[in-house]
């Protein structure tokens, strides 16, 4: 049980933004690899990913995880061979994306892992320094599992960057939202789904797309026959980044389904699937596992005003060069220069810069902890001093703080965050899908 609880808590370092509130899948950390005896050739290359390899070892080790979490969740297993395939395919994206996150120069200390390492500790009531003797205890190394949550905080943290942020929402389509959240019966519900992803390239003919679509005819006829496990089709057959999780997309609250399928799921009945649908990354086939009905919260909260300036590394500039930036910027504004100014020229948060940096009024939790943490301990109108949060480097100011009641607050705040979420399973299908064209894969080695 402890193992179980300690793999799903990869999932609280996803977070989507600085003020987020998704619900990405978890990553779960590889068993480690047993020592090849001395003589024997211990390793070789399976796929050539741009300048990077990927190596049977790291695809033996995804396969034991793998298979093990199948298990766990009672899914048939599909071919060996299917399953080696899927599980490659996504070593190789993982390994594309770490590159693209080097060369932008996002990094995770040591600071940040140890404070993620000491939140799952607190969170399975155990104090950190037991932690490695507890994940031995399970089979698990202590440095491959630092290393693979390090791993899925830059890769989450590179998905913010290229996605999340990019997510545009309107005040009218938020009003909109809202008014559509009043009129749906699903806006105090919450969906567990599972998807199945077949999809098309950005380049493919018309033939192509025929048979992709009579291919998820197939799938569908096959789901719905009774015969077959929807979650051993969806590591069969699925390209989404869920397909190893035998499509599994959790719980979602109503307004947090994917815009793409959301009116779909909630005609569903539970153990129902739907025909395929078609949307611009491909042909999905949803299937609605349960439902459940959730309580609004609301009530009186501390809130926050604040505005900052984030700065990220680079191949050109380290964290000492930025940091000492910030802290120039910092002084300077503190000698009478406007904060406001320099955060819209210089400041890469592209959603509060052009406010001069302002984030508005923010509630508890609404940021990564580093940045709550040091909003929390300035006093009015004081100017921290530069810090390191999963994003890059940052100066904030706090300019008021109330206690104000969130009912209707709340109400809006969780709306923009569900709006934007519900456009991020589509976007980032398009984006993984985007970069995987871009960079050269060779597996035939």
């Amino acid at each position: 049980m402890f193992r179980t609880v300690l793999l799903a808590l990869c999932s609280v370092f996803a977070a989507t933004a600085l003020a987020a509130d998704a619900q990405p899948a978890a990553a779960a950390p590889p068993a480690p690899a047993q020592p090849a005896p001395a003589g024997v050739l211990i390793d070789k290359v399976v796929a050539v990913v741009n300048d990077g390899i990927v190596t049977e070892s790291e695809l033996a080790e995804q396969m034991v995880m793998i298979v093990e979490r199948l298990r766990e969740q009672n899914t048939p297993m599909p071919d060996p061979e299917v399953l080696r395939k899927q599980v490659l395919d996504r070593l190789i994206l993982q390994e594309i994306q770490v590159q693209r996150a080097d060369r932008l120069g996002m990094k995770v200390g040591d600071e940040q892992l140890n404070a993620a390492m000491a939140d799952i500790a607190e969170r399975n009531n155990i104090p950190l320094q037991q932690l490695p003797a507890a994940l031995a205890q399970q089979g698990v190394d202590y440095a491959s599992y630092r290393d693979n949550l390090r791993k899925e905080m830059l890769l989450n943290g590179l998905r913010q960057r290229d996605v999340i942020s990019r997510i545009s929402i309107t005040p009218r389509e938020l009003e909109q939202f809202l008014d559509r959240q009043s009129k749906q019966p699903s806006a105090d519900k919450e969906y567990n789904i599972s998807h199945i992803l077949l999809a098309v390239p950005e380049d493919a003919n018309q033939t192509q797309v025929d048979e992709l679509a009579a291919r998820a005819d197939e799938v569908y006829d096959r789901a719905t026959s009774g015969n077959e496990d929807f979650g051993r089709l969806a590591v069969a057959f699925s390209n989404s980044q869920t397909a190893l999780e035998g499509g599994s997309l959790g719980w979602r609250k109503g307004p947090e389904l994917p815009t793409i399928f959301s009116d779909l799921v909630v005609a569903l009945k539970p153990g129902e699937v739907s025909k395929p649908l078609r949307t611009p990354s491909g042909f999905h086939i949803v299937k609605l596992n349960e439902v459940r009905s959730v309580t609004a919260a609301g009530g009186l909260e501390q809130q926050w005003h604040a505005r900052h300036i984030l700065m990220t590394t680079n191949e050109l500039q380290d964290d000492a060069t930025v940091r000492q930036r910030l802290e120039d910027i910092r002084k300077r504004v503190l000698n009478g220069e406007d904060f406001a100014v320099f955060a819209t020229t210089m400041s890469e948060d592209s959603g509060s810069a052009v406010d001069g940096g302002d984030l508005g009024w923010t509630g508890p939790d609404q940021f990564v902890p580093e940045f709550q943490q040091k909003l929390e301990s300035l006093d009015l109108n004081q100017i921290s001093e530069p810090f390191k949060s999963q994003f890059g480097w940052h100066i904030v100011q706090l300019l008021e703080r109330r206690e104000f009641d969130t009912t209707d607050e709340l109400r809006r705040q969780r709306a923009f965050q569900q709006l934007r979420e519900s456009k991020a399973d589509e976007e980032t299908e398009l984006w993984l899908r985007r970069i995987r064209d871009e960079a050269f894969v060779d597996t035939d080695v």
